[in-house]
């Protein structure tokens, strides 16, 4: 019993305030906002930290692998997982909606009536501009901001590589990153000490807010991709971490991820789970380097959850309007999307929304409608988004440290 206390204690104690919350924000509803403040405060320490921990854990995981051959097999290793998964995202995505019309057509009209006309600004949706508006930023100041997190994991990537190159030249460097980099996951210990009260203010409020306000007309996408993010959450990831390490690596993962899973759902941001994950992620057995790239880089570039949630928009529009685009479209649309969502809650996805308006030749005044679906798709999303990094870890982990990935690690433990 001791045993199992240890090892399931923060879990444990991080769902039983989850659960609290839920509960205080079913009943008193709307009044729970007066415990956001207590749930800002637990985000606005996360967020603090972010920036320093994605450079840190980035830069320091490159500069410390020093087989040039295992660097570069890390990296196309966790983008060639990253596309893969993306792909069966999108697919499950399909066929989940494509069957099953979300809205009739003939609620058109009454929606984008009730919801008026969106202001009618000129959104200049150049895909050229965009990617450089996501991968760098003009000034360097601006790299230190959480709206820029594409930016700052390049240069993350390309400092940490500049000191794997130098190699002795640089390791006063990397010895003072490193330093600092256990100085942050320090401060993120602190942090997860009031986890349970931030969180559970968070959820709490959250609740309070959303939970009885869902229109019935978005009710139905609501419980479609609910259940489908459970589904996926449930199978596909048991899935991937029985590909990875058999029955040792399914163990391993359903044992360690629920921090992360009730971090994910409680602050519904990708970007404030990091830590979470990555501890997560070196628990089930993930190597360090491999768990400290792939968690940062996967924030910005791989969303299991966003992507389904982009093909359930898509196609919500493709019913209220009657329009019959190719397969082939809406996968496309869905994945170049989802590259623009940043890693932070509910808001963060305008430009993605934006532009399935433009690609998918909808009019303006629907992004309200995808804002909507955005909002209440949002916690169960970042959760698969969230978990999506971890599962893919243990993949990237089977293909570069081979079968036995898993053993290898407990030894150097």
């Amino acid at each position: 019993m001791k045993k199992f206390w240890s090892n399931y204690k923060q879990t444990i104690i991080l769902l039983v305030s989850l659960i609290i919350g839920a509960i205080v924000g079913l009943v008193f509803k709307e009044k729970t906002e007066v415990l956001k403040p207590f749930g800002d405060l637990f985000m606005n320490l996360m967020f603090v930290i972010i920036i320093p921990l994605i450079f840190l854990t980035i830069t320091t995981s490159i500069a410390k692998i020093s087989e040039p051959k295992r660097l570069s097999k890390v990296i196309i290793t966790i983008f060639g997982v990253f596309i893969v998964t993306s792909l069966v995202a999108v697919v499950i995505g399909l066929v989940s909606t494509y069957s099953i019309k979300l809205v009739n057509p003939s609620d058109s009209k009454a929606i984008v009536e009730t919801l008026g006309e969106a202001e009618n600004e000129e959104v200049e949706l150049n895909i050229l501009e965009r990617t450089v508006q996501a991968i760098s930023v003009s000034d360097f100041k601006d790299i230190l901001s959480k709206d820029n997190i594409i930016a700052l994991v390049i240069v993350s990537i390309l400092v940490g590589l500049a000191i794997s190159k130098l190699g002795d030249e640089a390791v006063p460097l990397k010895n003072v990153l490193e330093a600092a980099n256990k100085v942050v996951l320090k401060f993120v210990d602190f942090v997860f000490l009031y986890a349970p009260i931030g969180l559970g203010c968070y959820f709490a409020s959250l609740i309070g807010t959303f939970g009885a306000s869902i229109a019935v007309g978005y009710a139905k996408t609501f419980i479609i991709y609910t259940v489908v993010s459970v589904l996926f959450y449930f199978i596909m990831y048991s899935l991937y971490a029985f590909i990875a390490g058999g029955k040792k690596g399914f163990f391993a993962f359903w044992k360690n991820i629920l921090p992360a899973t009730a971090t994910s759902l409680a602050t519904c941001s990708s970007a404030a789970s990091i830590p979470a994950n990555i501890k997560s992620s070196k628990a089930i057995g993930v190597s360090d380097d491999i768990a400290e790239t792939i968690i940062p880089l996967g924030t910005s570039f791989h969303k299991d959850g966003s992507i389904i949630g982009s093909v359930f928009k898509i196609m919500f529009l493709v019913y209220l309007f009657g329009a019959n685009p190719s397969i082939i479209k809406v996968v496309g649309v869905a994945l170049i999307a989802n590259l623009l969502v940043t890693a932070v809650p509910v808001g963060g996805g305008t430009i993605s929304e934006m532009l399935i308006i433009s690609m998918m030749g909808f009019p303006v005044n629907a992004l309200p409608i995808l804002t909507i679906i955005a909002t209440i798709i949002d916690p169960p999303a970042t959760m698969l988004n969230v978990v999506g990094d971890s599962a893919s870890g243990m993949l990237v982990a089977r293909i570069v440290d081979g079968k036995n990935w898993l053993n290898k690690k407990h030894k150097k433990a």
